[in-house]
């Protein structure tokens, strides 16, 4: 546990979902995150590919792009920016 940050033990870090939308936005929320410095990944993304009217957004076979609770804040602020310039414009 020495090599570990202090806030999190290894059993305490998971996966968590920070957004799901279209392919297309989630494929630029990932972008978003990795430009940042967050890894992050998508998922379900090939059956947003295949069927594209099930990928809406938010919903059951929405594409989610997905971080490591260690960047959980970054990437939640990341998101919440993206969300408030996508719905100014």
């Amino acid at each position: 546990m020495d090599q570990l940050s202090p806030v999190m033990a290894e059993d305490q870090i998971k996966s968590v979902i920070v957004y799901a939308s279209t392919p297309i936005e989630a494929s630029i929320v990932q972008g978003l995150l990795e430009n940042a410095g967050i890894p992050a990944f998508l998922r379900d993304d090939l059956m947003g590919t295949i069927f594209p009217w099930h990928a809406a957004p938010g919903g059951a076979g929405a594409v989610k792009v997905v971080v490591s609770s260690t960047y959980l804040s970054e990437a939640q602020q990341i998101v919440s920016q993206y969300e408030n310039k996508s719905t100014s414009e």
